[in-house]
């Protein structure tokens, strides 16, 4: 390394003498102003710059494409055409042909930049000077000629020599060429990214950027992985710059190999430090690879540094964690606001009817219980032909149910069950003691029917629909039905109960006009209790316990309750 850096010191400066010493090169004049139409050849993804007087926007007519004139670009195809410019209030022609590196006769990449140090001289060659025409070649730093500034430097066969580098020597030079194609006069630009260091030698030993030592970077089981390492070289231009990763067995730094790693993909320059970047690709983590670690070595002719670092399994978050909780929430929620929409007529029947009901404190109240039921013929013979028994029940638990509630239930002289439109009223009025309104007995004939009905649920704290298998086939029953439900979703509100006789048979049975749809929808969430003769004494008892339940707190007394 010492040779090398007594050949640049020593016998570059000897060369460079007659250029340097006692001599001034010849001034030589920029792009001449009167020239109003120029032909430029330029290289694809090479930095550019088309000289001109002043800085103006330049157009191609057909392609729309344009550049700023006097300022750097990156050569592109589509650059290519004719542009008009106008600058300084001129008007300027140029043919602009961007080639491809590949057509070149002789093309290296390396060509496109260089180093130099300063205090020393330093040479700068135009790409493909071995190949090319050097003669009558200028040199261009930005928008200026070499040959127009005030310093020592000098061109010679395609070279541009500056007699001593500074750091204001960093930036992209031009070389132009002249070429005559079928007696068209080109200017072939090449251009040379020029970067001055203070040594040739490294100056100390590399830094590692990434990963810090005795990191862990977390991976996924059956996933590839990539370890990448980058390392800072301080003023590295040789090729003692070496980086690479090892796989340390059981983590043990004396048991490695080296892993199989890319070529460096990065190498630029950052205030005089070489960037190097090195990867190695782990193809399938398995659990092995969470028992070794893995340590990256940068080494120069200073030193070595290294960075060991380590696996660990990372804590699967599972995307429905994140995502989909957030969508089924949305959708939980769309859903029920659907639902409510959709339900909103049966949620507020059955609040309503559960957990809210009008003042029951007697006042502007007539009716204890409006009870509206429909005879069936069976019912109406059975009371036509016979009244209610005194007598109870032989059966002993019977007697303890019906001892303070239960009412006789046969009809005296011919031993049948008493129909429960018969039953109620009796039990509802003598022996509970509340006031009864019944449309056939109460309310006066020859008044309007819908009238008479609405003003007896708005004076009653309770009505109570009795619906038998006939119920449904009275359009006056299922009006007083019809009544109760649309008072009950008003703000006062009566308690609304109802009892069904026969269950099965009203559900199955369809009147020949269908109900109205607020009274199905009602039927589904409306309180109600199940009557059936013929079911046990027990299920009879609790029909009356619940029903005394449901009965209002208070109550209009006018009838004094027999044995309650």
């Amino acid at each position: 390394m010492q040779i090398e850096f007594i050949l640049i010191y020593f016998i570059v400066p000897i060369c460079l003498e007659g250029c340097c010493v006692g001599n001034h090169q010849k001034k030589r004049t920029g792009p001449q102003r009167g020239i109003t139409n120029q032909h430029f050849r330029i290289v694809e993804g090479e930095n550019v710059m088309i000289p001109c007087a002043g800085t103006g926007e330049c157009r191609e007519g057909n392609k729309g494409t344009s550049f700023k004139c006097g300022e750097t670009f990156i050569a592109e195809a589509k650059l290519s055409g004719n542009y008009t410019c106008l600058t300084g209030g001129s008007k300027v022609l140029f043919h602009l042909q961007v080639v491809e590196n590949t057509s070149l006769p002789c093309f290296h990449p390396d060509e496109s930049s260089k180093l130099l140090l300063i205090s020393a001289g330093g040479e700068i060659p135009c790409p493909g000077r071995t190949c090319i025409n050097n003669t009558d070649m200028k040199w261009y730093k930005n928008r200026s000629a070499i040959s127009e500034q005030s310093r020592a430097s000098c061109e010679k066969n395609g070279l541009l020599y500056l007699c001593q580098v500074s750091h204001l020597d960093g930036g992209v030079y031009f070389c132009d060429r002249q070429i005559v194609e079928q007696g068209v006069k080109w200017t072939f630009r090449r251009a040379v990214n020029i970067n001055v260091i203070t040594h040739y030698t490294a100056s100390g030993p590399p830094r590692i950027v990434n990963p810090d030592d005795n990191m862990t970077e977390e991976v996924e089981l059956g996933q590839s992985h990539t370890l990448i390492c980058k390392v800072h070289f301080p003023s590295e231009i040789n090729t003692s710059a070496d980086v690479r990763w090892y796989i340390n067995y059981g983590g043990k730094l004396d048991n490695n190999t080296v892993l199989q790693m890319e070529k460096p993909q990065q190498k630029k320059w950052i205030l005089e430090e070489l960037e190097v970047t090195r990867r190695a690709i782990l193809e399938e983590v398995n659990q092995q690879h969470l028992n070794n670690t893995y340590t990256c070595i940068a080494s120069n002719t200073v030193g070595v540094s290294r960075a060991t670092i380590k696996l660990k399994k990372k804590i699967q978050v599972k995307w429905p964690s994140l995502v989909g909780y957030p969508i089924v929430c949305f959708l939980l929620v769309a859903w029920l606001g659907v639902v409510l929409h959709v339900k909103q007529l049966e949620l507020q029947l059955f609040y309503r009817s559960h957990f809210q009901h009008g003042t029951h404190d007697g006042e502007g109240k007539e009716f204890d219980v409006f009870l509206s039921y429909v005879w069936s013929p069976p019912s109406q013979e059975v009371w036509e032909g016979g009244t209610l028994s005194s007598q109870s029940r032989s059966d002993t638990n019977e007697k303890a149910c019906l001892s303070s509630m239960d009412p006789p239930n046969t009809v005296e002289g011919k031993g049948t069950q008493t129909p429960l439109e018969v039953l109620l009223p009796q039990v509802i009025e003598q022996r509970w003691g509340y006031r009864l309104c019944l449309l056939e007995r109460d309310i006066l004939p020859g008044g309007a029917y819908t009238n008479d009905v609405v003003q007896t649920i708005q004076r009653s704290h309770m009505l109570i629909c009795l619906l038998s298998a006939d119920y449904f086939y009275d359009s006056n029953a299922v009006f007083v039905l019809e009544s109760g439900i649309q008072a009950l979703l008003q703000n006062s509100t009566p308690k609304l109960l109802l009892i069904w006789t026969s269950r099965g048979s009203s559900s199955l049975n369809q009147p020949d006009s269908p109900l109205p749809t607020l009274v199905q929808r009602a039927l589904k969430v409306l309180p109600s209790l199940n009557w059936n003769s013929r079911k046990p004494t027990e299920a009879t008892c609790r029909f009356w316990k619940s029903l005394r339940k449901a009965m209002p707190d208070h109550r209009v007394k006018l009838f004094s309750p027999i044995n309650d």
